[in-house]
């Protein structure tokens, strides 16, 4: 009865009945004495003080928000700067000269046109020209592919090989006087720069690392002289072993206008004598004839994906060109080979 009195006086000390209830049960149980008192509810409003949401904290989380974001601003504006900066320096120090190259995915024709053999040969017919050059053989014709505006051309060593005097002419019917910068006969490949030239319209170098077995391609050229003929055909095949002479006394146009070569152990085109090399190549059946060596293989995106180098002619053994024809075996030295060996050519090439 005395506990049951004493409890009941206990709860009704409290405003909140389980304030009292909690606290006698952490007390221990003796019925001859009565639980301890509690401190009074005022009291125990004291620890609330510290976390109240109305104070100095509030500000603090509003300047962590204004911190990042001035932080961000900052970093894009210093960001553009440095790239803006960075694209002019690089534009400067580069100048207009240097050589267009792009990966596969650069389209040069709008991408609703890619594949369109018209729209590729609008776009790049202005970057391959016709190549006449004389020897003491007689002369040749033959293409190449300007790679800088100022008229940096990339041919075949065997279109100038022993040249005395080069004429070109361009897609416009310009023509220019050129000079042999550096030629490279184990890998085909030739580099001439125009006298006086300026402001013309450099290919873009594509990838032939992506090329494909069946993809689109075009070719432009000056086969028989008839410069700016475009033909189109499929890539089919790659890494061919295409051997070719390099003997100066091989260039192309000694005779026949054939330039010789072998393949798959057979001849063509006449001998390729005992003075050689191997490449790997492209192989097209985008119709190729003579002329048409130095001059572009062209992606389905405008890209020069290969030079034109070697291409059997139903004609090859006979006495002349005029009963040429191709018959879908040609063979272009893919562009990654070229741009590999352009710092050689500048510097005169390795045949120096």
């Amino acid at each position: 009865m005395t506990e049951s009195f004493r409890r009941s006086g206990e709860y009704e000390s409290y405003e909140n009945p389980y304030q009292g209830a909690q606290q006698h049960a952490s007390a221990p149980v003796n019925p001859e004495w009565p639980p301890p008192p509690v401190q009074p509810p005022a009291q125990q409003a004291a620890p609330a003080q510290p976390v109240d949401p109305v104070g100095p904290v509030a500000p603090a989380p509003r300047k962590r928000t204004r911190g990042p974001v001035a932080l961000l601003a900052a970093v894009a504006i210093v960001a553009a700067a440095v790239g803006g900066g960075t694209a002019y320096a690089f534009q400067q120090l580069t100048g207009s000269d240097t050589v267009a190259s792009s990966s596969t995915s650069t389209s040069v024709v709008p991408s609703s046109k890619k594949g369109d053999v018209a729209t590729i040969a609008a776009a790049v017919s202005p970057s391959v020209v016709e190549i006449n050059a004389t020897s003491n053989v007689g002369e040749s014709t033959g293409s190449g592919v300007i790679i800088t505006s100022d008229g940096e051309i990339v041919t075949n060593n065997h279109v100038v090989s022993g040249a005395s005097s080069i004429k070109v002419t361009t897609n416009s019917g310009k023509s220019y006087t050129a000079q042999v910068v550096g030629t490279d006969s184990k890998k085909d490949l030739a580099l001439i720069k125009l006298e006086g030239a300026s402001g013309l319209k450099a290919a873009t170098l594509g990838n032939s690392d992506g090329v494909q077995v069946g993809d689109t391609v075009v070719a432009i050229g000056s086969p028989e002289g008839l410069s700016g003929t475009v033909t189109s055909g499929i890539v089919s095949s790659l890494n061919r072993d295409v051997t070719v002479s390099t003997d100066e006394g091989q260039q192309q146009g000694g005779g026949n206008g054939q330039w010789p070569f072998s393949f798959g152990g057979r001849q063509f085109n006449g001998d390729t004598g005992s003075s050689t090399t191997t490449y790997k190549a492209i192989q097209t059946d985008a119709s190729l004839n003579p002329g048409n060596s130095g001059g572009a293989l062209i992606d389905a995106a405008g890209n020069i994906i290969g030079i034109n180098s070697a291409m059997y002619s139903a004609g090859s053994q006979s006495s002349g060109s005029s009963d040429a024809g191709s018959v879908g075996l040609g063979f272009a030295i893919p562009i990654n080979t070229v741009k590999s060996d352009l710092a050689n050519l500048r510097a005169g090439g390795s045949d120096s």
